[in-house]
């Protein structure tokens, strides 16, 4: 499975963008998927995950509330739309597959990494 990451960028406080990540291979639909994050000097952590039907997703209470996760099956492809964007928000966020079809916040339990993609929150 490969996965790329797309649609960071530079953004102000307050602003909005949507990350895409999609996924090579037919069995898309089988995998939950995770988002995380890495911040400047920081280990990386979850932001949030999806069911493989995309009926169910979790998030981590930094960003509940602001950040969406959504998938289109159809297009191998899971997004990550953030809202209301803080400087703490800056980080490489990467997309990551669980082929068992979970979504929880420990990333030993992902496959697939893709590549990550920047997003910087100015203040």
């Amino acid at each position: 499975v490969q996965l790329q990451a797309s649609g960071g960028g530079l953004v102000q406080a307050g602003g909005s963008l949507r990350l895409s990540c999609r996924a090579s291979g037919r069995t898309f639909s089988t995998y939950g998927m995770g988002w995380f994050r890495q911040g400047p000097g920081k280990e990386r952590e979850f932001v949030g995950g999806i069911s493989r039907n995309g009926g169910s997703t979790h998030y981590a209470d930094t960003v509940k509330g602001r950040f969406t996760i959504s998938r289109d099956n159809a297009k191998n492809t899971v997004y990550l739309q953030m809202n209301n964007l803080k400087p703490n928000d800056t980080a490489v966020y990467y997309c990551a597959t669980d082929q068992e079809g979970l979504y929880y916040p420990y990333e030993d339990l992902y496959d697939y990494w893709g590549q990550g993609t920047e997003v910087t929150v100015s203040s």
